[in-house]
């Protein structure tokens, strides 16, 4: 078994996400339609077991207070996973969109009714992804205790999702990761 040992820095996440190629330069769409002159790949750095256990671990400190850790297809559902692991926690994966055949679920896995819901995000913008995996835990009965995000790229996001009455925490912002 191989066991890795981490310094527990944002510098050190930093430059995980870095060597792992998850901060990319370019000309970028977002998924909010704005443009960008750098992108965040969280996906990458989601498939680098190293900076995914990294990310994990810097998460746990946000734990305090969930019966469930949360996030919404696909880029949060690799960190829910590695969280879970982490800290023993259950996860649910949160659908898009209900499923229209099946069960028609929209929340996959356990039950958020009754529960204190860690939502994870890879990374925020507009907030409006978060704002939707919200808006979902709460028709489902669940309370949110936090939204931890790996990245706040600054753009709105906070200010968004804390007008939900709900408490944001990012590991990193991209001003932090820019700047280093």
């Amino acid at each position: 078994m191989v066991s890795y040992t981490f310094m527990m820095t944002e510098d050190s996440l930093i430059k995980s996400l870095k060597n792992c190629g998850a901060i990319q330069f370019g000309h970028f769409v977002l998924t909010s339609g704005a443009e960008s002159d750098y992108y965040i790949d969280i996906k990458k750095a989601s498939t680098d077991p190293k900076t995914l256990k990294m990310i994990a671990k810097h998460m746990t400190k946000y734990i305090s207070g969930s019966d469930i850790i949360a996030g919404m297809e696909l880029g949060a559902v690799p960190l829910i996973v590695a969280l879970s692991l982490e800290t023993n926690l259950p996860y649910v994966i949160i659908r898009k969109t209900k499923r229209s055949h099946g069960t028609g679920k929209q929340i996959e896995g356990g039950n958020v009714e009754d529960k204190k819901v860690l939502i994870i995000e890879d990374v925020t913008t507009s907030g409006g992804s978060v704002v939707k995996t919200i808006d979902i835990i709460k028709e489902n009965n669940g309370t949110i205790v936090n939204v931890v995000t790996v990245v706040d790229r600054e753009c709105g996001a906070k200010e968004v999702i804390t007008d939900q009455k709900v408490l944001f925490t990012p590991l990193l912002t991209v001003s932090e990761i820019l700047n280093d």
